[in-house]
């Protein structure tokens, strides 16, 4: 294990000598979500001086960089008498750069300044490839192509990767992240990311790869050392997307089902009301909504792992996020599916431990928390749009 902590500002700039003396460090990366991170540091007066608003971790693993991104929580602070080696101690918080993308909302014209946008107005895509329209989305309102107060300093577009399928999207007042994450979800669970290279910021989209051959996990193997596993009945197998409702008698009300014939089959059929956010289905607007909220509501597969890298399996190397992989359990049953998260935990003492987390969309999240947010913040935007 050789791991390196780094500190640079906004712009990518090393900011001193690596971190040294750290004791605890925790990073977790996540398929379509903001990372997350610590560590504990002595706090020595060099340490502190990087320690500021503005600046960022990058974490390097064996050469190459795990996680990137921004403080936000810089100082957390403690001190008593019985600490050696006096100086006290501090935690850092931080995440990767999908924490910045993240503290911006969808304008439904994104050119105009925020005191000119248009009342009752939504921003469209209509049929386009779901991969252009998440980077429009992210160009538009903290990239190159945004207003110059909303563009993020040193970040860009990367590569197009060729992911994801037609798709129709309608948004106002939205978290960018939130509706990418809707429709890479919609149009088959492709990825999106930020990295950087030298001293630049990128976003785009990935192809998950199916690992389920090669990336295995088993006692056999020696890679599996612990496993809890969930399997649980859908919450919903048939989504009923209304269009908008109309003021008058006409035109009548839009309706379209989506649905899961199998997990309906194989469970029980559970239906769920949807407000589809557009007039009509006429670009696909409710198809793409309803079979968003078919993904998320399916029978959820909640598979915690902790696993061991060995030289022939890799975290980050032979298997990434959204990759499909397999988990051989040790009652003979193996599960076959996307890997959700990544955690990696180290101390100097004792060593580094990764683990997995595979499983549906809820397997990382509180569900009911995180869809009544997302659900809270849809319905404002429809409100204020009619």
């Amino acid at each position: 294990m050789t791991i390196q902590l780094l500190v640079t500002n906004e712009q990518g700039a090393v900011q001193g000598d690596p971190l040294t003396g750290w004791t605890n460090l925790d990073a977790t990366l996540k398929f379509n979500e903001p990372a997350s991170g610590t560590v504990q540091l002595p706090a020595y007066p060099e340490v502190m001086a990087q320690l500021v608003p503005g600046n960022r971790i990058v974490v390097i693993r064996d050469g190459a960089i795990w996680m990137a991104g921004p403080m936000e929580v810089p100082t957390d602070y403690s001190w008593s008498v019985e600490q050696d080696p006096g100086v006290g101690s501090v935690t850092v918080s931080f995440s990767d750069d999908l924490a910045i993308l993240a503290g911006y909302i969808t304008w439904p014209d994104p050119g105009s300044a925020w005191t000119s946008q248009p009342g009752k107005t939504w921003r469209q895509f209509l049929p386009l490839n779901s991969e252009q329209i998440i980077r429009n989305l992210v160009n538009e309102n903290c990239g190159p192509g945004a207003r110059a107060e909303r563009r993020i300093p040193n970040f860009s577009l990367g590569p197009v990767a060729g992911a994801g399928r037609p798709a129709a999207v309608r948004t106002r007042f939205e978290p960018v992240l939130e509706v990418a994450r809707r429709v890479a979800l919609g149009a088959g669970a492709f990825g999106f990311r930020t990295w950087q290279e030298d001293d630049q910021v990128l976003f785009g989209c990935y192809l998950p790869q199916d690992k389920t051959a090669t990336a295995r996990f088993s006692v056999g193997l020696g890679n599996l050392r612990a496993v809890s596993h969930k399997f649980s009945a859908p919450a919903a197998t048939h989504i009923l997307v209304a269009g908008t409702e109309p003021e008058g008698s006409t035109p009548a009300r839009v309706f379209v089902e989506r649905a899961d014939p199998a997990a309906a089959a194989a469970w029980w059929r559970v239906e769920k009301f949807l407000d589809g956010g557009a007039d009509n289905n006429t670009n696909g607007e409710l198809t793409n909504a309803g079979d968003a909220e078919l993904a998320e509501s399916g029978a959820p597969v909640e598979l915690a792992t902790v696993t061991v890298d060995t030289p022939d399996l890799r975290a980050g190397v032979d298997y990434g996020l959204g990759d499909r992989v397999t988990v051989a359990l040790p009652s003979g049953v193996e599960v076959v599916d996307i890997v959700r998260s990544i955690h990696l935990q180290a101390t100097p003492g004792s060593g580094e431990y990764v683990s997995a987390v595979v499983g549906s969309p809820e397997a990382t999240t509180d569900p009911q928390m995180v869809r009544l947010m997302r659900n809270v913040t849809r319905r404002l935007g429809r409100l204020e749009a009619r």
